[in-house]
């Protein structure tokens, strides 16, 4: 479909695009790809289903500017580490500010999740690609931190799929968490516990202390 930029449309497109986009989230980390209409995301968002079509596109292109958004708030946690800073302190902020990007984008992370359960069908160049060489490049970071001494020997993949997995647990399970704890949700004490319990076992595994 070809259209003309207006200012008009630009304005709409502004005003309109976040809400289609955190619809859709909610929408297809509830059912899915396969499970989601462009309807169903158009009754969430409150606009008709021509609106979301000519602002953002198809189903797909949807799905996967999602997938890349949260993709992309994730990777800019580590974006600028070096072999010069302190292993403890960048091991802490990743963690902490993965459980903050937990707590604030749930919706993100269950999104991302079922997709990796369904076999990552639009994932994969990116996880064989982009994702593979990010990975690559922390864990040399890591590594050099190892042949100096300031942590200990711990295989840094294994380590970044730890916090990843770890983080997410508290979005992609929390029927389970509020099951077992006996919660409606969790509160900013919960979550703060969380967090330093994290830090404090993931350091004391890494053979490194944070400095206070």
């Amino acid at each position: 479909m070809t259209t003309t930029t207006t200012p008009e449309f630009t304005r709409a497109r502004l005003r309109n695009q976040p809400r289609i986009l955190e619809a859709a989230e909610q929408v297809f980390a509830r059912h899915g790809y396969r499970g989601t209409s462009i309807q169903a995301i158009a009754e969430a968002a409150g606009l008709p289903k021509s609106n979301v079509l000519y602002y953002v596109g198809s189903k797909r292109q949807l799905y996967v500017a999602l997938l890349e958004r949260m993709m992309s708030r994730w990777n800019a946690m580590l974006d600028d580490i070096s072999v010069d800073d302190d292993p403890a302190e960048v091991i802490e902020a990743f963690i902490r500010s993965k459980m903050a990007l937990t707590r604030s984008h749930p919706q993100g992370s269950r999104l991302f999740a079922a997709e990796i359960l369904q076999g990552a069908p639009f994932l994969q160049e990116y996880l064989r690609g982009e994702l593979r060489d990010w990975v690559e490049s922390r864990a040399r970071v890591f590594e050099q931190w190892t042949a100096r001494g300031l942590m200990d020997a711990v295989d840094p993949v294994w380590l970044i799929f730890l916090i990843w997995s770890a983080t997410q647990h508290y979005a992609d399970f929390e029927a389970q968490v509020l099951g077992i704890t006996d919660r409606m949700a969790l509160n900013d004490g919960d979550y703060q516990a969380i967090t330093d319990f994290l830090c404090r076992v993931i350091l004391k595994g890494c053979g490194v202390v944070a400095r206070r």
